[in-house]
């Protein structure tokens, strides 16, 4: 069943007359390989879909029925992803907040309000904002984005798992697991892995350190 709980903060603001909120949300700080990728979607005003929850919650199944479904009666979604290179160079928090406002940004509907995953953004986009922590779990627009966030970056780990398969990114989605860390540890790294973060970090200075001594 629909948690209506969950729209209470979209209804909130359309009683005050507010007609396009916009959620925001981020899928993939925490893996050591592949981008980072933001999603903004505008709900359309008394519709609720079934089932709609923080994707973390989801079965990939259910995350992938309802990334459709909220395709075709969003009235606006928007995506970004910011390259692991990206990344190392202002870090995960700046790019993920980067990733955020340029999904926004590409929104065929400019919001009139943005309710957002724990970031605030109302200073780089001049719009009222409202950061709820864990708001994937307590707004429906934010959680209709981490679903096109999340389902929108598997597909990315998926493909890239056809180029480098000796990694296992399609099961991991280049998350600190065991097998990939090891894998990491016997292959090196890929274009995709992220070179600020550990064990990656320390794993590059080891081996230069090794070529120093040698």
């Amino acid at each position: 069943m629909t948690d209506f709980n969950l729209y209470e903060y979209e209804d909130a603001l359309y009683e005050k007359g507010v007609t396009y909120i916009a959620g925001t949300d981020e899928a993939g700080r925490g893996p050591l390989a592949g981008p980072v990728v933001a999603a903004a979607v505008i709900l359309k005003k008394g519709v609720k879909i079934e089932g709609v929850d923080d994707s973390k919650k989801l079965s990939d199944k259910k995350r992938r029925a309802l990334k459709k479904e909220i395709e075709e009666k969003a009235l606006a979604i928007g995506i970004s992803i910011v390259s692991p290179q990206e990344i190392d160079l202002i870090n995960i928090y700046r790019a993920s907040k980067e990733a955020m406002i340029s999904a926004i940004k590409s929104l065929k509907i400019k919001p009139e309000y943005i309710l957002a995953d724990a970031m605030m953004l109302e200073e780089e986009l001049m719009i009222p904002t409202e950061s709820i922590i864990k708001g994937d779990q307590k707004s429906a627009s934010i959680a209709a984005a981490s679903i096109i966030a999340k389902v929108t970056r598997d597909e990315y780990m998926i493909m890239m798992d056809g180029f480098y398969p000796e990694y296992g990114f399609k099961k991991h989605m280049g998350y600190p697991t065991k097998q990939h860390i090891e894998a990491i540890k016997q292959y090196g790294i890929t274009p995709i892995h992220r070179k600020t973060f550990e064990p990656i970090k320390s794993l590059l200075r080891g081996a230069s350190d090794a070529k120093k001594d040698i």
